[in-house]
C-alpha cells in the first residue's frame, strides 16, 4: 500500500530521472554528431527542447476528437452533398473534410483560416444566418453542451442548449441531415465547461427528426457503432453521435 504523498514523490523521481536522462542522451547525440558528415551546424545546448513525456509504448489520442470527427467525415464520404455547413465544430473535421466537400465554417469566435473549398464565418447558434428548412447537410459536434454556460463568451442561459438544438431543427430541410456530437452519461452540468446528457434526452430533443446512426465513445475510450442506448447513458463522460435525418 503506498503511504499519503508517494504518488508525488514518485512524480518527482521520474522527473528527475527523465532530466539526466535528457543530459546524458544530449551529450551523447553531440558526439556522434562529430563524426558524421554534418549536414547542420554543430548542436549547442543553448538548442535544446526538451520533449521529456513522448516514450509510451503506444500513440495516445483525444478518443472524443478523435472518433467523432472520423465518423462524421466517413457519412459525408458517403452522402457526398454539394456544400457542407459546419457549426463550431473541430478545425481539423471542418479543413480535412473541404478536401472532398465544399465547406462552410460558422462559430461565435471566426477561425481565420484560408484553404481553398473552406469559407469561415462569424455565426451564432442562436440566430443561424440561414432561412428555415434550406440546409441540406449541417454538423454541430462537441457544441451545444457548451452554449449558455460562458464559457466562450456567450452570455448564460441555462436553456441555451435547447435554443441552439431548435434553430439546427430549424435550418436543415426536408430530407437533409444533421450530424449532431454531445457528451453522454449520468445527465449532469460541469459549469463552465459543459453539459452531459442521457441517450434519451437528446433523442426527445430530436423526436421530430429521424436517428439514421447512433455511435459510441465509451469511459474505456472504445468506438461502438450502433451501440447501445442503456450502456451510452451508464457513462461517466461518454461521446454520443448522432447521424439525425429531417
Amino acid at each position: 500500500m503506498r503511504i499519503p504523498g508517494s504518488e508525488r514523490v514518485l512524480r518527482v523521481g521520474r522527473n528527475i530521472y527523465r532530466r539526466i536522462r535528457y543530459v546524458g542522451e544530449f551529450n551523447r547525440f553531440v558526439s556522434l554528431q562529430k563524426e558524421t558528415d554534418e549536414r547542420f551546424s554543430p548542436l549547442e545546448w543553448k538548442y535544446r527542447y526538451p520533449c521529456l513525456n513522448d516514450r509510451m509504448s503506444v500513440t495516445p489520442f483525444d478518443r472524443h476528437y478523435t472518433y467523432h470527427p472520423a465518423w462524421a467525415a466517413r457519412i459525408l464520404a458517403e452522402l457526398r452533398p454539394a456544400r457542407h455547413i459546419d457549426i463550431a465544430s473541430s478545425l481539423t473535421f471542418c479543413t480535412m473534410v473541404s478536401a472532398f466537400i465544399p465547406v462552410e465554417f460558422y462559430d461565435y469566435r471566426p477561425a481565420m483560416l484560408s484553404l481553398s473549398n473552406l469559407e469561415c464565418k462569424r455565426g451564432d447558434l442562436l440566430a443561424l444566418p440561414f432561412p428555415d428548412n434550406s440546409v441540406e447537410s449541417l454538423s454541430c459536434m462537441h457544441v451545444v453542451e457548451h452554449v449558455g454556460l460562458g464559457r466562450y463568451g456567450d452570455p448564460l442561459d441555462p436553456d441555451g442548449d435547447l435554443k441552439a438544438i431548435a434553430e439546427l431543427k430549424r435550418v436543415v430541410k426536408k430530407g437533409g441531415s444533421l450530424l449532431f456530437v454531445t457528451p453522454v452519461g449520468r445527465p449532469n452540468i460541469r459549469f463552465n465547461a459543459h453539459r452531459i446528457y442521457s441517450y434519451d434526452q437528446i433523442l426527445s430533443s430530436f423526436s421530430d427528426l429521424q436517428l439514421r446512426q447512433f455511435a459510441l465513445v465509451d469511459d474505456k475510450g472504445q468506438f461502438i457503432l450502433d451501440a447501445d442506448p442503456d450502456y451510452a447513458s451508464r457513462q461517466q463522460y461518454g461521446c454520443g453521435c448522432w447521424w439525425f435525418q429531417k
